[in-house]
């Protein structure tokens, strides 16, 4: 590792947080192998997508204009980790007071090295969750009562005792199960019974995606790797750029019919044929910073999503972008840097930015509606040091989201907190205190909204 990769990986880490750990970290430990799959992207240079002039401010033509939303609709499961194969479900009929019904531990929260990075599931009566020991858990979505536990990790690889990262998907009455411990296998979702299990050559740190009949999930080394769902057995792959310093979290792939849209480290957002690995276009969300060192970080932390005929994503390095699912064209941009996936619903789009603004855009044409900063007020404090002298600067925490329903916007953060905001104003209306940080967006089955926290606690709200 050379020095300028290290002070990298250093600044990003202060820059997010004293508790953001479990969000991000440095870079890849393992390098990068040199057997490679056969498919290869092109190497090429990134070149800025976002006018150095643009600012992020609400449109004066927008003051005061009213904007349509998908009705509130209940939804029986959220099988996939952004819910459905686009990563994209609209808004949802669940939580419409938030009063806390449960709260159940299920296993083991962040420690040394390990994180709780996996987006929960539901499906037939249960809910799918994998701790920071990178153990399964299923419980009932109900009562919260656990029905099973599975160990996913080997246990043969002394190289993966600090392994962290992963997660589940549900699809047919089976789980897909992604892990820092270099595997993808198959779960039973009655019993917890192991069909298949399958070797990586690379950990994977973000959760898979199940469609016609096929696994997708992207490994550290930035490849996008598919599995025959029924089998285990190694299907395409393809190689996006190379990139040593990321974010530890990773996304899913998004899938609307015969495409997959991939994003990786490099900040590649890259659409490929699902059923040969065909690339279709490949962009690279990339705009860089003379000011921030941390710019130089290009990874897509945060899902895409299909919404409609274009791809929403948003990249570490300051560009939100919607493209065009057929052609690859960006239809616009903004200047947010953002780790979670935004939230396309009616005639807007919701995106979360690092620095805490919630931000409504006008889904056609990327104009803003209003900017909402839940850090508002924050003052940086020191913690340890003696006499004001030494210790670590605390940074603004970390939000995310948003998970729209029941016309609200309901987003959580290191604080502890879960902030419902009103999604046609953008209005705090309701806070709630859920005592630990919470870093993963939360889901919604029936009338219960779900929330994971970094303890690994399941909180109920319904």
């Amino acid at each position: 590792m050379t020095a300028r990769q290290t002070i990298l990986a250093a600044t990003l880490i202060a820059a997010l947080g004293v508790s953001g750990c479990s969000t991000v970290s440095g870079l890849n430990p393992f390098g990068k192998k040199d057997a490679g799959p056969a498919e290869l992207a092109g190497e090429g240079q990134r070149i800025s997508i976002i006018p150095a002039d643009q600012i992020l401010e609400p449109a004066e033509a927008l003051k005061g204009v009213d904007f349509a939303l998908p009705a509130a609709e209940t939804i029986a499961a959220w099988p996939l980790p952004g819910g459905s194969s686009e990563q994209s479900v609209g808004n949802v009929a669940a939580g419409s007071g938030l009063s806390i019904a449960w709260r159940k531990n299920f296993g083991q929260g962040q420690k040394r090295g390990r994180y709780v990075t996996a987006p929960p599931v539901a499906a037939d009566g249960k809910v799918f969750l994998m701790d920071a020991d990178a153990r399964v858990v299923a419980v009932d979505a109900r009562t919260g009562a656990q029905l099973w536990r599975t160990a996913t990790n080997p246990g043969d690889n002394k190289r993966d005792k600090l392994a962290f990262g992963g997660g589940v998907a549900y699809a047919d009455g089976k789980l897909y199960v992604s892990s820092g411990y270099r595997e993808v296998m198959q779960i039973d979702a009655q019993t917890g019974a192991v069909g298949w299990r399958t070797k990586t050559s690379e950990s994977i740190h973000g959760a898979p995606n199940v469609a016609g009949g096929r696994v997708f999930v992207v490994s550290l080394d930035n490849t996008l790797l598919t599995f025959d769902a029924a089998t285990g057995a190694a299907s395409w792959t393809y190689q996006a750029l190379s990139e040593t310093a990321r974010i530890l979290s990773a996304s899913s792939p998004a899938i609307s019919g015969d495409t997959v849209v991939a994003a990786f480290g490099s900040g590649e957002l890259v659409a490929l044929r699902t059923s040969n690995g065909n690339d279709l276009w490949n962009e690279a969300l990339s705009r860089a910073s003379r000011t921030s060192a941390l710019s130089e970080i290009r990874d897509i932390p945060g899902r895409p999503v299909i919404y409609q005929g274009d791809v929403f994503a948003v990249s570490h390095s300051g560009v939100f972008a919607a493209t065009d699912l057929r052609t690859g064209q960006a239809r616009w941009t903004l200047p947010v840097v953002g780790v979670t996936a935004p939230l396309p619903a009616g005639d807007v789009v919701y995106v979360v930015s690092k620095t805490g603004d919630v931000i409504c855009a006008s889904r056609e044409n990327g104009q803003i509606y209003w900017i909402r900063n839940l850090n508002e007020g924050f003052k940086a404090k020191k913690k340890g040091g003696i006499l004001g002298i030494g210790g670590q600067r605390q940074n603004k925490p970390i939000w995310s989201g948003p998970l729209l329903a029941s016309d609200k916007l309901l987003i959580v953060g290191q604080t502890g907190q879960l902030v419902a905001l009103n999604a046609k104003t953008g209005v705090v209306e309701t806070r709630v205190d859920i005592k630990d940080p919470a870093i993963l967006t939360p889901i919604a089955v029936g009338d219960t909204v779900y929330i994971v926290t970094e303890e690994a606690d399941l909180i109920a709200l319904r």
